[in-house]
């Protein structure tokens, strides 16, 4: 018996690329990064190519951070729409503006 993990993906990368969905680099977040971080995080927007996804702490903030090209290559197949960023935010701490 095979693992239907890669099969799911390719049906929804499929289904997602047929409907052109606007909103498909949020659906794709959890297939993206994988169950254990997508049960830790939460991805809440996308704008102008950038995914902005809510996380625990700071800590996993740092972390996410550094594993960023990996996440944007894992979204590449999994939406038509391009994600050229990931920006992680602390839940509930407001953002810090842009230096």
């Amino acid at each position: 018996m095979q693992p239907a993990g890669p099969t799911l993906k390719k049906i929804f990368a499929a289904t997602v690329l047929r409907q052109g969905q606007t909103d498909a680099p949020i659906l794709a977040w959890p297939l993206a990064c994988g169950a254990k971080v997508a049960g830790k995080t939460n991805a809440v927007s996308y704008a102008d190519g950038v995914l902005t996804v809510e996380v625990l702490d700071v800590a996993w903030q740092q972390q996410l951070q550094d594993f960023q090209r990996e996440y944007l290559a894992a979204l590449l197949p999994l939406t038509a729409q391009p994600v050229r960023a990931i920006k992680f935010v602390v839940k509930g701490l407001p953002e810090r503006p842009a230096r």
